[in-house]
């Protein structure tokens, strides 16, 4: 191992920077040479790359998104984009990649190791959804639900001053991990979550329970799923059943962004360093996590082909916690 790339694809998550800057310096350490590919997948078939030394990655740590950009490229889910890829990653002369991403990055790098002999391939989990299998949490998830927690703190206090409804949508495509700890966090009176099927009545009888014990106002936080702004139809409808008066805020993209938290900082740098110690070790094709405080290796295609599961202890507790 003389020579390896970093590279951040899919969506960016608080917390990349502090792994790259931490793979930087492991890599240094080892006397390896170390290039970024910039863009993901996009700057590894174009051979696309910026030197990484340690004034490239100084006063970085606490910078959101990624230094090195991202992109989702649908060239590298086709055989000849792929095998583009690895004809670069020849031609740059990588011995290693460190991949910083979610499930699409980890999918693709499946998917390159299968089509082609080239480089090792070793990942850390990016995404602000939590959903990588193989880990606790992903880099980026703490930022995020800290951002929604925050949200909810401050629309608690229009809530009950209007004594209203509100409605929070957070991140959370196919899973609902954002939603249920910034809904405990954050003391909310009803979830919804990709993982259980929506029910108004549900919703509303609840949210009823509580205006009869005397609430006066109620927070719901809703998981994006499949369709981005569904907090408005599922608002509308449980406030005709309710005759209540209701509003919709949706977070969106606001959750990717602002300065990592610490543990997002300390998270990247953890991953970051095993990444590159896992490719001196000579290993290839999987993941670095953590799991239970230890670190742990999963092949990149249990990180896509598995579905993580959200704590059911945390789905046991809410429903008596948001009374």
């Amino acid at each position: 191992m003389r020579r390896i790339g970093i590279l951040t694809s899919g969506g960016d998550a608080p917390g990349m920077n502090a792994c790259i800057r931490a793979a930087v310096r492991t890599a240094l350490t080892h006397d390896l040479a170390v290039v970024g590919i910039r863009r993901g997948y996009t700057g590894l078939i174009n051979g696309d790359t910026v030197p990484l030394d340690r004034a490239a990655i100084r006063n970085t740590i606490h910078l959101g998104g990624t230094i090195l950009e991202t992109s989702r490229n649908p060239d590298f889910y086709t055989k000849e984009g792929r095998l583009r890829a690895a004809a670069s990653i020849d031609r740059m002369g990588l011995d290693g990649i460190v991949l910083i991403g979610g499930e699409g990055t980890f999918h693709g790098a499946s998917l390159l190791a299968a089509d082609a002999d080239t480089a090792a391939l070793v990942g850390v989990p990016g995404s602000i959804d939590n959903d990588v299998y193989g880990t606790d949490y992903c880099i980026g998830f703490d930022t995020a639900a800290n951002c929604a927690v925050e949200a909810i703190d401050r629309i608690r206090d229009t809530a009950r001053s209007h004594e209203r409804l509100f409605f929070i949508e957070v991140m959370g495509r196919t899973s609902g991990f954002l939603a249920l700890e910034s809904g405990i966090a954050g003391g909310a009176e009803e979830l919804v979550i990709p993982e259980e099927e929506v029910s108004i009545a549900r919703i509303s009888e609840r949210i009823q329970e509580g205006f009869t014990i005397g609430k006066k106002s109620a927070i719901v936080v809703v998981a994006e799923g499949e369709t981005p702004g569904i907090s408005f139809k599922i608002a509308r409808e449980v406030s005709e059943r309710l005759n209540f008066e209701s509003r919709v805020v949706v977070l969106g993209h606001l959750q990717r962004g602002g300065p990592p938290t610490l543990r997002d900082r300390v998270l990247g740098s953890l991953l970051g360093v095993a990444a590159v110690e896992a490719l001196i070790e000579g290993r290839s094709g999987c993941m670095v996590g953590e799991v239970g405080g230890n670190l742990t290796y999963t092949p990149l295609e249990e990180t896509w082909q598995k579905k993580k599961p959200l704590d059911e202890n945390l789905r046991r507790i809410f429903p008596f916690l948001s009374e």
